[in-house]
């Protein structure tokens, strides 16, 4: 481990040393149109949890009146390396995700975002439609849209999408990961959402109606609900004019989670969170996770809660160093989600190459209960175009 410490610090040395210097921090921060990159020195995030389809310009409307829609195309990579003390996880060189953004508006006030993502396994790439929605923007206050979310359930989910770029850190929280049994990260159905108030209280809010959990809870029912039950998720949230880049908000989600060989089990979510998106960086959320028995009757209470901090030096502002500290902590017995109890340390910086790459290493400590702790070194160079 000592080792890779070392050409970690050498490699993270290098680049500062080749840098140019100039407003690289701010860009990446900037770029994107959502408040979802470093995060410090970027806009407010947008009024609404999805990623909304590029505004008509004027050579939109030459196209559609020649002939169709013009297609935006942007596109997100990653390559990551990895050395734990776990000898049952992988170590080395990893080709992460990669993510293609596709945008179009399809004229008047309809538009379509779409988000695909390649993925690297042992033997092949996997490829999975992360987002497709088509939308109408009646006005601020009410737009409506269908297809596949990221679930609007919290901050984190609907902030930072796949293109690792975006994200400050090179992971997600372990109650919101990708291809994680916490919480869905994906739901399909119909979304409403709007503003409730004017600018300067900034109160908007997301109504959801759709497909619950699949058969593997881990995935959202894509090819149709398992059940008879449909989820609903309800989400309110305000960005006060006079805290530019602060968010607070509040979410519930139910459902009717169907596990085989029981009448399945009722499933409340709730969330609560804050969002400092400027300078420092400061992210917290909590979730509560209820699973009802039907047949004892019991409810099985499961928490969750982060709290991110990140800054970037004065003197050098390239450098933005962070941490996080997470943890789960499921009920003794809990029937859908099983055993998740965890915590997770992690210290790590992120260092903008350019307006449009960066490098993060990250070192983390994770702990379960009667397990030894794992420790481990992450890099990653992560960039967008």
């Amino acid at each position: 481990m000592r080792s890779i410490f070392t050409i970690c610090a050498c490699v993270l040395l290098a680049a500062r040393a080749s840098a140019q210097p100039g407003s690289a921090a701010t860009a990446a921060d900037g770029v994107a149109g959502r408040g979802a990159t470093s995060a410090s020195l970027q806009p407010a995030p947008r009024d609404d949890p999805q990623e909304p389809a590029h505004p008509q310009s004027e050579h939109d409307a030459q196209a559609e009146g020649s002939g169709g829609p013009t297609l935006h195309v942007r596109g997100f990579m990653d390559v990551d390396f990895a050395a734990t003390d776990d000898r049952q996880s992988g170590d080395g060189f990893n080709l992460g995700q990669f993510v293609a953004h596709l945008s179009s508006s399809l004229g008047g006030k309809v538009s379509f975002f779409g988000e695909t993502s390649f993925t690297a396994r042992s033997n092949a790439f996997t490829v999975e439609v992360e987002r497709a929605i088509l939308r109408y923007d009646y006005n601020d206050r009410f737009k409506i849209s269908v297809g596949r979310y990221h679930t609007p359930i919290n901050y984190w989910n609907t902030a930072f999408h796949h293109g690792l770029w975006l994200q400050t850190t090179i992971s997600r929280p372990d109650m919101i990961q990708v291809g994680g049994t916490f919480q869905p990260v994906h739901f399909v159905g119909v979304l409403a959402e709007g503003a409730l108030s004017s600018p300067t209280a900034g109160l908007r809010y997301n109504v959801g109606l759709g497909n619950g959990r699949g058969a593997i809870i881990s995935r959202a029912g894509d090819a149709g609900d398992v059940n008879r039950n449909r989820a609903w998720v309800a989400k309110l949230f305000a960005r006060p004019a006079s805290l530019y880049g602060a968010e607070f908000g509040a979410a519930v989600y139910r459902d009717l989670v169907a596990i085989d060989k029981t009448p399945g089990f009722p499933e409340w979510i709730s969330s609560a969170y804050v969002a400092l998106t400027r300078e420092p960086e400061v992210i917290a959320e909590f979730s509560n996770v209820r699973h009802h028995d039907r047949v004892t009757l019991r409810d099985y209470d499961s928490q969750a809660f982060y709290v991110q901090v990140a800054a970037r030096l004065p003197q050098a502002p390239l450098w933005k160093p962070y941490g996080r500290f997470e943890k789960i902590l499921t009920d003794a017995g809990e029937p859908v989600l099983g055993n998740l109890t965890t915590s997770v340390a992690t210290l790590g910086t992120r260092y903008e190459l350019s307006d449009s790459a960066a490098l993060k290493a990250e070192y983390r400590h994770r702990r379960r209960p009667g397990e030894p702790p794992v420790n481990g070194l992450f890099l990653q160079a992560a960039f967008t175009f």
